[in-house]
């Protein structure tokens, strides 16, 4: 038998989307356009699933949950939003909404979240609000919209995450995120960068030293293990780490206690470990360079942070976030006129966020103009190096992307050591190769199929057909 589900948006066209494709799967829809008399059917017991909207003509859909988890504990809440800020994501999650999401969706996911939410306990709601602006993150492309969505669903949790990603796609930021908004919020939050360390001093760094245990140790030293008791270890750029630590980090995660270098007696690690790097740890498995049960045992949630040119679309939000952030620290406050930001849209960004923040920053510090345009611009970015150009992200005309191609066949065929894989590997490279170009050639046209289709140099019944086949994620009826 099919559900009662309430659904609450002020679009008529959503509403409408709504009523037709959970119909169709045998659930009896309800439909308002406000929170009052979405809340006039929870008081009055009807409904077994809400879906509710943020921003509503008479309530916040966000202040409704507490209300409606406080008189029907077990009856779930799917929030959608086009307010598809981090902000929204773990408001949403905090109040204890079983799913977010952020508009425009996929209305096949939507039906898949429907469906586990019939099936599956609501989560807990959690506590305490953050100010949007004291948030880390910026963007609301698609791809930033799945980082929140794993940052609300992992908050609540003690899983070690693993979060990989180029130079510059902001790590730190979201293992601060994590921490910030997780269950250690109140403990401290303890960064180490790997490849900073001398290799004879990362031991001791990590798990601290008693005096006298080695030359020059004088007196005790709490090693980053101590000084992150009761909160979260960020290991940076963990595929830097040698191996002897790789050893000891290892016996740490499976015994759950260290001891300090010259000491014996055992301390307890209280601690989440949130783990990242920018290079290819499966590769380095291979080259026996990283512990391959060490990878498993931080690799218990993999997060990849998307890069810049696959977030095109955030970058305009990001120079003005970075344009106030140099105004406030005193540089002159500018502007970037459309045909500029159009150029820095299209440029590949080798050096990702970092590589923006810094234009931004230059731009205030170096020009008199109060508007900043192409010309600028153009010359700005044609001071960058063509090798980080081109070496981090390869070239579509020239060798770059084929020679990543060849290296990534090549490290297919030596996983099977010599032994001929399974058939089928033509279709499967295709498919690793025209997935993310569709992706990101959507992302460029804002999701317009017709440009995209243009772009691509094929037909637009053609794209949508791969659209499909591909099982990328578009909206389709709904703006």
């Amino acid at each position: 038998m099919g559900a009662t589900i309430l659904v609450a948006d002020d679009d008529r066209a959503i509403r409408m989307v709504l009523n037709q494709a959970l119909a169709r799967l045998g659930h009896d829809v309800r439909l308002t356009g406000n929170a009052t008399t979405l809340w006039r059917w929870v008081q009055d017991g009807e409904g077994d699933l809400v879906i509710t909207d943020v921003i509503m003509p008479d309530e916040n859909g966000l202040d409704l949950i507490p209300r409606i988890k406080k008189i029907r504990p077990n009856l779930r809440v799917i929030v959608m939003s086009a307010q598809n800020t981090l902000l929204t994501a773990v408001k949403a999650t905090e109040r204890g909404a079983f799913e977010y999401l952020p508009k425009p969706f996929d209305l096949r996911e939507l039906v898949g979240v429907v469906e586990r939410a019939l099936s599956a306990p609501s989560a807990p709601p959690l506590s305490e609000d953050e100010p949007e602006d004291q948030l880390p993150l910026i963007g609301r492309s698609p791809a930033m919209q799945e980082i929140y969505r794993a940052i609300a669903r992992l908050m609540g949790t003690e899983l070690t995450v693993m979060i990989t990603g180029e130079s510059g796609t902001g790590k730190e930021l979201v293992a601060r995120a994590l921490h910030d908004f997780g269950k250690r919020r109140k403990g401290p939050f303890v960064a180490i960068n790997m490849a900073a360390i001398p290799r004879e001093l990362i031991e001791s760094e990590l798990f601290g030293h008693e005096k006298g245990a080695f030359t020059g140790a004088h007196t005790r030293n709490a090693g980053r293990f101590e000084q992150a008791r009761g909160g979260t270890l960020f290991l940076d750029e963990i595929g830097d780490m040698p191996p002897e630590a790789q050893t000891r980090l290892l016996r740490v995660l499976q015994e759950g206690e260290y001891t300090a270098v010259g000491g014996r007696t055992p301390i307890r690690a209280d601690i989440r470990i949130i783990a990242a790097t920018h290079r290819d740890l499966s590769q380095l498995i291979r080259q026996g360079l990283f512990r391959e049960d060490l990878f498993y045992r931080l690799n218990v949630a993999p997060m990849r942070l998307p890069p810049l040119r696959e977030r095109s679309s955030d970058i305009a939000a990001l120079v003005r976030h970075f344009a106030a952030q140099a105004a406030r620290e005193g540089l002159p406050l500018k502007a970037i006129d459309e045909p500029a930001m159009e150029r820095l849209r299209r440029h590949r960004w080798p050096g990702n966020v970092r590589e923006l923040e810094n234009l931004v920053r230059r731009l205030a510090a170096l020009y008199s103009e109060e508007t900043i345009g192409v010309d600028v611009i153009e010359a700005e970015l044609n001071q960058a190096p063509e090798s980080a150009a081109s070496g981090e992200t390869g070239t579509i005309d020239g060798e770059g992307l084929g020679a990543a191609v060849e290296r990534h066949i090549g490290d297919y065929f030596a996983a099977h050591k010599g032994a001929l894989p399974a058939a089928g590997l033509y279709d499967r490279i295709l498919r690793e190769v025209e997935r993310p170009l569709i992706v990101a050639t959507l992302g460029a046209t804002r999701g317009n199929q017709i440009k995209a289709a243009h772009l691509l140099g094929l037909n637009r019944n053609t794209l949508r057909k791969k659209i499909r086949e591909l099982d990328i994620p578009v909206v389709r009826g709904l703006k």
